[in-house]
């Protein structure tokens, strides 16, 4: 079935890029025909998880009642990639105020925190010794992030989002293949599997949960009543609370986390980070989010640096992105972190003087890509030489889910525990992240401090990049986002290029082989490991190849893109065949 799914869309895709790709995907109009005949859209993760949201919806909710919704079924049925013990961001647009807010409810660290927080007597912890310390452990934002988005934008009363995820505890789920086939060895003899409560709940009897059988999770469904009656007070104080910190502070490598960092926590509301791309309008969350800046810096750069080809080809086009990647990702690695912590040179890196001399600057296929200097372009003043290179690797367990109401307003939202089943720590239904790992380690390089190191109340760098685009006449044009680690970027940029300048639909977007170009060597998607070799990813190896590229080829990236297209007459959805994700449009 997989199979053959995997074919039919690499089928599609073959189809579409047969030709060069082509200019602009036509934009909309504000007469937006699809608002007007009354359609919504929601693309995620799990069927359920849709059908949840849609149903939300009908009952007369808004896009972000659908979110909570939707992610809160996400937290039971796929517990390895996001829940309530994790945090995310949420980006808004109200079409009735026209304007685009994030919901920042990245984890954060606990005040005690050091730069040195990841250093053990004397030794830095290795990546996983960390992931499954106590000290990976950030103050979890989902659930205040659920509060703070629907006291904004909510239609329906507090607490009925959560009725389908607690309906599915109580009465049990289905084990999804994606579930079952995360649950391999190295969790059975790890935290997950050893800790009593969750060794119970994913190893019962000392098995896995195999595809097809039916969970149930009432300590799940606890949890949720709970804050459905009490609001976040009754997550981030009481007996929830102090079952976080007895989690996070038991077992081998204890953390810090106390009752007052929870206590303490905030969601950051801001407006969406957002800049030009010919006619578009790209938003997403600012840091910190790489999103805001990774998006447009790369949409920017690939824009200034395709201007230059007189006729442009499918092979020059992959190259200039290519390039625009490897720039991108240079900066974005270099000086994104808190800004609460640190100065992120938003503006500057994001200034068209300076992306036109990054562009100009001679990289080329094959160059080791280093972090350009704004400070210096734009103000004579150097900035880059405060900073150590940060090349710190983060694991994918993440998930993203893209929402279009009736009234046309959208939300794009990713969330997350971090890495697969986040620290492996139990507690109240539902796992405990490992988002702190997302500090690098060890704070310096070379004497010099690293913008992203760890420190007290810090929120660590994301790469999620929940986006939405806005058309020439500024109405809803796109809803995109992924799961993936620091591949996010390169992911999410894909569909972006794809849809706005390469003239493909949603589904073709989110099944185009993967390119990912963080640093010297370019990772292209040349085969799935179900679906076997991918004829349109080992052209483009063969044609990054003879650029000059140092190319990876790569089997089974990891990307959940959901996205969804506004056409002018209707919504068009796209959800990654690498997953289990699904699209819905519904009609009023």
């Amino acid at each position: 079935m997989r199979h053959s799914l995997m074919a039919f869309v690499a089928a599609i895709a073959l189809a579409a890029c047969a030709a060069p790709p082509q200019a602009e995907a036509p934009a909309g109009t504000h007469s937006q025909e699809w608002r007007l005949s009354g359609r919504a859209m929601v693309s995620a993760a799990d069927k359920r998880a849709v059908e949840a949201a849609l149903n939300a919806m009908k009952a007369g909710g808004s896009a972000v009642d659908a979110a909570i919704a939707a992610h809160a079924v996400l937290g039971l049925v796929e517990p390895q990639s996001s829940g309530l013990g994790g945090g995310g961001y949420m980006v808004v647009y109200d079409r009735k105020s026209n304007t685009t807010v994030t919901f920042d409810g990245r984890e954060t660290a606990p005040s005690t925190a050091t730069a040195g927080y990841f250093t053990v007597n004397g030794q830095n912890l290795g990546y996983l010794q960390a992931v499954y310390s106590g000290k990976s452990v950030g103050v979890p934002g989902a659930i205040a992030l659920y509060k703070a988005a629907h006291e904004k934008y909510g239609k329906l009363p507090w607490g009925v989002q959560f009725d389908a995820a607690i309906r599915l505890a109580d009465e049990g789920f289905i084990v999804s293949p994606r579930l079952a086939n995360s649950l391999g060895p190295r969790f059975q003899s790890g935290p997950l599997g050893t800790n009593p409560a969750s060794r119970a709940y994913f190893f019962p009897n000392g098995k896995a949960l195999a595809i097809g059988d039916k969970r149930t999770n009432p300590e799940y469904a606890a949890t949720l009543r709970r804050v459905a009656k009490e609001g976040p007070s009754a997550f981030y104080a009481g007996t929830i609370a102090q079952n976080i910190i007895a989690a996070v502070r038991g077992g081998d490598i204890a953390g810090d986390l106390s009752l007052k960092d929870l206590a303490d926590y905030k969601v950051l509301v801001k407006p969406a980070l957002c800049g030009p791309f010919r006619n578009y309008r790209i938003c997403s969350a600012p840091p910190s989010s790489s999103g805001g800046i990774a998006m447009n810096q790369i949409m920017s750069l690939y824009d200034a640096i395709s201007s230059k080809n007189a006729n442009a080809t499918e092979q020059t086009k992959l190259r200039d992105f290519v390039l625009a990647e490897q720039l991108g990702y240079a900066d974005r690695d270099h000086y994104v972190a808190d800004p609460d912590a640190i100065t992120v040179p938003v503006a500057d890196l994001l200034d068209s003087a300076y992306i036109k001399a990054r562009a100009a600057s001679g990289f080329g296929p094959g160059d080791v890509p280093q972090p350009g200097d704004p400070g210096a372009v734009l103000h004579n003043k150097p900035i880059r030489d405060q900073w150590g290179m940060d090349a710190n690797a983060a694991q994918p367990g993440t998930t993203h889910m893209s929402f279009v109401d009736f009234e046309g307003n959208a939300v794009s939202f990713t969330a997350t525990v971090e890495g697969p089943f986040g620290s492996s720590r139990w507690t109240n239904g539902f796992v405990l992240n490992n988002q702190l790992t997302d500090f690098t380690r060890p704070p310096t390089l070379n004497s010099k401090p690293i913008a992203n190191a760890p420190g007290p109340g810090k929120r660590p760098r994301s790469s999620m990049s929940p986006t939405i685009v806005f058309d020439k006449s500024g109405d809803l044009f796109m809803v995109t986002g992924s799961p993936g680690g620091n591949s996010i970027v390169g992911y999410v940029a894909k569909t972006l290029v794809a849809v706005l300048d390469w003239g493909k639909t949603a589904q073709e977007a989110s099944a185009l082989p993967n390119i990912v170009a963080r640093g010297p060597v370019v990772r292209v998607e040349t085969s799935d490991v179900t679906a076997g070799p991918n004829p349109i990813g080992k052209t483009w190896a063969s044609i990054l190849t003879a650029a000059g590229f140092k190319v990876q080829e790569v089997s089974g990236e990891v990307s959940g893109l959901n996205l969804i297209v506004a056409r002018k007459d209707k919504l068009e959805g796209g959800a990654d065949p690498r997953r289990e994700g699904v699209a819905i449009e519904i009609v009023k």
